[in-house]
């Protein structure tokens, strides 16, 4: 292939994708920040508007209608439909269109029923505010955007993905939401927070106005000991999808419930049963830790403004759709005054024309043009009774007043009339004055016919962090054989060599040679027979040690806590030296050993009684206290009867005792320390 050729269909794929990503992110996938919906969403909205007659019409009708509009076919129509239904806001339902709940489908659409909704009526339509372009096929109108009065896209949220770039819109709550909108009108501060239809809890700690982080929790009820019942579920999960993230916990070993039953119909309701030994409180922890009864959303507020995609912010939205209120408001203010403006006008005119009897000055014209003349310059006379100049349509509609209607005129009734108009009139122009007060009162009316329809459902909250590791269960065994040197989950040990664990539980390894690492837990591994000291990662574990220093021949007494560590790196808590060992190694408090030095001739105490508990814990970097001037012999632990067993010394059973053989003659007397 030539370059000139290449670079001919490289220039063409990039035109025909980039025309392709506009079209997926414009008319498919991301909502529009003036009335939320997403194209298909508003030509449902528009047919609906179409077909309305306050009757319910079959879905099946209403997606063939749609069709004229949307050029994606009846699936996707039908989808969205059913989804902008169960939203709550906007479409009146009848018959099954599913449960969000329990994620169950909706009926076919020959079978369920639709209408738009009271509050859709109220704030969604106005043909005088909207702009129509040409369906697709060119044969119909639909609306560019529709002028919606209430915050739709807040209302609601939205979910998409496009080329490129993807939305995440938390839903609010529509009472908060026009709340926070008089705050914003009278300059006041507020705040909003997500409020789901399926309820539970909420942390908004990071929300961050839109585009931060939630955490969403199910609502757990402890019915008894035994007994747990899920009564909401968090946001984007159902009950079938939580009842499964519970069975499989469960196979996992996890958890330990004997059965689960999901009785959800109108309401959520999820009943588990504990096996023996486990309790509620533990198993609720253990729920928000393996189970998607606590799931995390990352909100991405992303928007169609100015026919383009934007990142905005909760906050911005707000202040966005308040100010359109506003604007809208007053638009339909003066079309209102304008309409009422031209009725004034025409009933001024009917009035003069008729009260003073102009119409005889037209009974001797001989031609049409000359009676529009004569009954202009008859109008002359009253010009400062009328509310503009008169036209030649005005005086055409006076001529086609019939006489049956002068001979029953009546003054009386339309001077009433007139004073009507001209009061609606002024009370018009007296709202315009004050677009401020005008737009609260009529936030109030819609919070007065609509907000108790609408009551917070999801709990706002902080949550502590529940950390996996620290509820899980036990449920592994971890072994190791000195014999063969092999540590983990598969390998078979005695019981004084094994222990439970859980997999989410780090090991400290401590070898003999004073060599120490943490690990992951494993199946198999081979660590040597010289390992000393193998136990879960405790950050209050304190370490009771003595050792002999390789080039001194010296032991020395420490102690210190667990030591920071990155997984796998190998650590030392002494200087390397061939001679240099671990003598004793026990865990926890109340630890206490007799040593025993090498006997000498000037020597009149070979042994002393050693209580870790009088050391101090420092780093275990720190040399520690030298245990004396000789050469280490024997340890004996020692453990009274009133030491509780979780204090009492711990290392690897037949490691507590050393019995050091070493010839060396030694100088000095006993150490004190």
């Amino acid at each position: 292939m030539m370059d000139s050729d290449y670079g001919t269909l490289h220039q063409l794929f990039d035109e025909n994708f980039m025309e392709y990503t506009s079209y997926v992110v414009k008319e498919r996938a991301i909502p529009h920040v003036a009335d939320g919906l997403k194209p298909v969403q508003r030509r449902i909205m528009q047919t609906l508007k179409n077909m309305d007659d306050g009757r319910f019409n079959k879905v099946a009708n209403v997606v063939g209608e749609t069709m004229k509009l949307h050029p994606h076919g009846d699936a996707s129509i039908f989808a969205a439909l059913v989804n902008l239904s169960n939203k709550g806001y906007l479409i009146d339902q009848q018959g099954n269109f599913g449960n969000t709940l329990t994620g169950d489908s909706a009926s076919a659409a020959r079978y369920i029923e639709c209408r738009l909704s009271p509050l859709a009526l109220e704030v969604m339509f106005n043909k005088d505010l909207t702009e129509f372009t040409d369906s697709y096929d060119g044969r119909m109108q639909e609306p560019v955007v529709l002028p919606a009065k209430i915050p739709l896209l807040l209302l609601q949220g939205a979910d998409g993905i496009a080329v490129g770039m993807a939305t995440k819109i938390m839903p609010h709550n529509f009472v908060e939401l026009l709340t926070a909108q008089k705050h914003i009108l009278r300059g006041e501060p507020f705040e909003i927070f997500p409020d789901f239809p399926q309820g539970g809890l909420v942390d908004v700690t990071h929300y961050d106005h839109g585009n931060g982080r939630l955490k969403c929790r199910a609502k757990i009820e402890e019915v008894n000991d035994k007994t747990i019942s899920i009564r909401e579920v968090p946001y984007t999960t159902t009950t079938t999808s939580l009842v499964e993230s519970i069975e499989k916990a469960a196979r996992a070993g996890k958890l330990k419930i004997v059965s689960i039953n999901d009785y959800t119909a109108e309401t959520v309701e999820i009943e588990i049963k504990l096996a023996r030994g486990m309790y509620a409180a533990d198993t609720i922890s253990a729920l928000y830790a393996f189970t998607d009864c606590e799931v995390s959303i990352s909100p991405n507020l992303t928007i169609i403004k100015d026919n383009q995609p934007l990142v905005m912010n909760v906050d911005d939205v707000l202040h966005f759709n308040t100010q359109k209120l506003v604007f809208d408001l007053e638009r339909e203010l003066n079309i209102e005054l304008d309409r009422l403006r031209e009725r004034l006008h025409g009933s001024l005119l009917e009035q003069i024309f008729i009260e003073e009897r102009l119409y005889k000055e037209i009974e001797e014209c001989p031609s049409f043009e000359l009676v529009i003349k004569t009954i202009d310059t008859a109008l002359l006379p009253f010009a400062d009774r009328l509310l503009r100049a008169v036209t030649k349509e005005d005086i055409e509609r006076l001529l086609e007043i019939r006489i049956k209607r002068i001979s029953r005129y009546d003054i009386d009734k339309k001077q009433q009339e007139i004073d009507g108009l001209r009061k609606e009139a002024a009370q018009v122009e007296h709202h315009l004055k004050d677009m401020v007060k005008y737009t609260i009162h009529y936030l109030d009316n819609l919070l007065k016919k609509f907000g108790e329809h609408y009551p917070r459902r999801t709990q706002i909250t902080t949550f502590s962090e529940v950390e996996a590791r620290a509820v899980a269960l036990s449920n592994l065994t971890c072994g190791y054989d000195p014999k063969t040197g092999f540590l983990g989950y598969q390998v078979k040990a005695e019981p004084e060599y094994s222990f439970a664990c859980s997999e989410y539980d780090k090991f400290l390894l401590i070898f003999r040679d004073g060599m120490y690492k943490v690990i992951n837990g494993v199946d198999k591994l081979f660590v040597g027979p010289d390992l000393l000291h193998v136990g879960k990662n405790d950050e209050k574990l304190v370490f009771n040690i003595i050792y002999r220093d390789g080039t001194e021949n010296l032991s020395y007494i420490k102690r210190f806590p667990m030591p920071k560590f990155i997984l796998d790196k190998e650590y030392r808590l002494f200087p390397d030296d061939p001679k240099s060992r671990i003598q004793y190694l026990a865990t926890g408090e109340g630890s206490r050993v007799r040593v025993y030095f090498v006997p000498t001739a000037r020597a009149k105490v070979n042994s002393f009684e050693v209580i870790f508990n009088d050391y101090l814990v420092k780093g275990v970097a720190a040399k520690g206290k030298r245990a004396g001037n000789r050469v280490l012999r024997r340890i004996v632990p020692l453990v009274d009867k009133e030491v509780e067993k979780d204090t009492a010394p711990q290392a690897l059973p037949g490691m507590e005792e050393s019995k050091e053989t070493d010839n060396h003659d030694e100088v000095g007397k006993e150490s004190k320390e």
